[in-house]
């Protein structure tokens, strides 16, 4: 079953371009080859652009805004966020958030945002999200300026507790539905009673899931890190990549509204696309799910503390 966003969600490809390298997120890279990268996405038929203004400080919002211009602004989704500015830097108020808005707006040369997330709200108050953050943000969709509301987070708890409090179209998870952690499957039911979409990013899990491994700042414990590590070189043993593995199982297998994948440079954008029409290799999946056993659905600690199972959540 894939889900099945509301309106103003609608139209999103089945591979969303995830823009964080845009912010020299996972390095170096030269702005011509990430404008030609969000070209090259456009013209293979992407259909939704993911951003931020935490990414690289607001550089990946304005790289995307350079690539985008002059481009036919129906023919795509374009969804940023608000309330994370800094490593630690999070303001969640009303004030903040109009103002963030209009600042991305800016910044992507669009005069309205079809999807605006609140970004890892487990660092802010989750009350002040639910009174505050989410009708600001309806009050922007009222004056045309957003299409959509949505949440980002780690903890899914957290998401599904603002989501059964205020009505949000989209959640947006990252890292949980991976060929090595799967919990994002179990939250699906919970979601859809809220007639909230779901969108899971990170199929890769921000790195841990390649042949050249994650970045210093990967969150993941070494014990996760490290049977991810070993399914790579088991990959690289029988001559597989297991980028394409990973993302050929988080794509065929998770339908959910569309996944979010990264990229910085169009080759990166081609052969993600040709990745997703092979077929999956049975055989070497068994295998790395054997590899990745010990570190099965395992992850890390994200936010306050108060909300890794706010309201009593599970």
């Amino acid at each position: 079953m894939t889900d099945s966003p509301p309106g103003a969600l609608r139209g999103l490809s089945e591979i969303c371009f995830g823009a964080s390298p845009l912010g020299a997120v996972y390095g170096a890279f030269a702005e011509r080859d990430g404008i030609a990268a969000v070209h090259t996405a456009l013209d293979l038929g992407i259909t939704c652009f993911d951003v931020s203004p935490y990414y690289g400080r607001t550089l990946a919002e304005t790289v995307l805004g350079k690539a985008l211009r002059g481009t036919d602004r129906s023919g795509y989704l374009l969804a940023t966020k608000v309330g994370r500015y800094g490593d630690t830097a999070f303001d969640f108020s009303a004030a903040r958030v109009r103002r963030s808005v209009q600042e991305s707006l800016q910044r992507l040369g669009t005069d309205h945002i079809d999807l605006i997330h609140c970004h890892d709200i487990e660092f802010g108050d989750l009350d002040q999200i639910v009174e505050e953050t989410v009708p600001a943000l309806r009050e922007l969709q009222v004056a045309g300026l957003v299409r959509a509301v949505g949440v980002t987070g780690y903890p899914l708890p957290a998401l599904a507790h603002v989501a059964e409090r205020v009505h949000v179209d989209a959640v947006l998870s990252y890292c949980q539905y991976t060929v090595q952690d799967r919990r994002l499957a179990r939250w699906r039911d919970r979601f859809a009673r809220c007639g909230t979409a779901v969108l899971n990013a990170a199929p890769l899990a921000m790195g841990a899931l390649t042949s050249r491994g994650p970045a210093p700042w990967h969150p993941a414990p070494a014990e996760v890190l490290d049977a991810c590590a070993a399914a790579a070189e088991l990959c690289r043993s029988r001559g597989e990549d297991i980028a394409r593995l990973a993302l050929q199982f988080s794509v065929t297998t998770g339908g959910f509204a569309t996944t979010i994948v990264g990229a910085a440079q169009a080759e990166e954008v081609r052969r993600t696309l040709r990745w997703i029409r092979e077929p999956l290799d049975e055989d070497l999946l068994h295998d790395v799910e054997h590899c990745l056993a010990p570190a099965r659905d395992r992850g890390w600690t994200s936010g306050r503390p108060e909300n890794q199972h706010p309201g009593g959540q599970p």
